[in-house]
């Protein structure tokens, strides 16, 4: 009956534990024994599965022979995994025994976390402008019907917080796009060069303004990669604007160009694109995270300069869809500088 069992559980892709009448493990096989540790056959299902919920399931389907579903939450050493357990029952000699099965669904948790926070996250973006012109238009309606001075005020805050909406909203729909096109890969072919220097001209009255000197530094000879160049334009623009924003009156901002070259993380030929600043420099803890949708290193001030906490999030996918790679390199009162490597083919 042994060998039989064992035979049983191993046929199972997933991890699997047989379970006989007397509530002894009969046998698990390797992916269990992963799970559960290698010294439960034999013992009873309790002292094994130990939690609440899995072990009401396996009761029940020992006593009324119906199949259930439950949820085993377990950490892997490195994160809190959750696996959706079937138990159902099967004949095994001595009477009606259970199998449970374990299929690990942590991703689809994850996913769903993420999601969740996404939208709590939208949610919480939108209702401060919101709040602040329904606040506002009361005024106008009310207090400030009869006030020029205070209508003129209100109406500039209003329209700060209209853009502020608009750009939110115009960064959500291109989040989306890329994510959309992430697995697509380009096959536009393009001359990294002309895209950083038609990007540094178009974002030049706006540095003037901020006080930052934006330059280049491109090779003599033509470099052609394959690309998206409205993303990879969006790419360029997103970082210098950052540096226009944060880096303060008075720093320059430079985008460098370098190759073809053999990269080693990419395995093969490619070009790297360099956006460095001499600003105030981001300290290392943030690094990790600067990434991640809505983070912000300084929620206060990138709200004040207009940001909506996901112009990196777009950077990263982008730099994903072109089978790149991206790095974040900082030090505090030293500047910043972003690094992404692009393969040539």
């Amino acid at each position: 009956m042994e060998g039989r069992a064992e035979d049983f559980v191993n046929a199972s892709p997933l991890p699997a534990v047989l379970i006989r009448r007397d509530e002894r493990i009969a046998a698990l096989n390797a992916e269990a024994r992963k799970l559960l540790g290698e010294a439960v056959q034999g013992r009873h299902f309790i002292t094994a599965l130990r939690q609440p919920m899995v072990l009401d399931a396996v009761e029940a389907c020992l006593r009324e022979g119906a199949s259930r579903r439950t949820e085993y939450l377990t950490n892997d050493g490195r994160q809190d995994t959750t696996f959706h357990v079937t138990v159902r029952p099967v004949g095994l000699e001595g009477g009606a025994g259970a199998m449970l099965t374990f299929e690990d669904v942590t991703h689809v948790e994850q996913v769903g976390q993420m999601r969740r926070d996404f939208v709590a996250n939208v949610s919480h973006e939108l209702r401060t402008p919101l709040t602040a012109l329904i606040g506002f238009i009361e005024t106008l309606r009310g207090p400030a019907r009869n006030d020029p001075a205070g209508q003129e005020r209100f109406l500039g805050i209003m329209e700060t917080e209209a853009h502020r909406m608009n750009r939110l909203v115009g960064d959500l729909l291109s989040l989306s796009r890329v994510e959309a096109e992430e697995r697509v890969r380009p096959t536009e072919r393009l001359d990294p060069a002309a895209l950083i220097r038609s990007t540094i001209h178009g974002l030049m009255p706006i540095a003037q303004e901020a006080g930052v000197t934006l330059q280049a530094e491109l090779p003599a000879e033509s470099v052609a990669i394959m690309g998206d160049a409205d993303q990879l334009r969006q790419v360029v623009t997103n970082l210098l604007e950052n540096a226009i924003k944060y880096a303060g009156r008075g720093a320059s901002a430079t985008v460098t160009l370098t190759g073809p070259t053999y990269e080693p993380r990419l395995r093969g030929q490619g070009v790297r694109i360099e956006v460095s600043d001499t600003g105030q420099g981001i300290d290392p803890i943030h690094l990790p995270r600067l990434t991640e949708r809505f983070y912000r290193v300084d929620n206060h001030r990138s709200r004040e300069m207009g940001g909506t906490g996901l112009g990196l999030a777009i950077v990263k996918h982008i730099v994903n869809r072109h089978r790149g790679r991206l790095r974040v390199d900082s030090e505090r009162g030293k500047g910043t500088t972003f690094t992404i490597i692009l393969p040539v083919d």
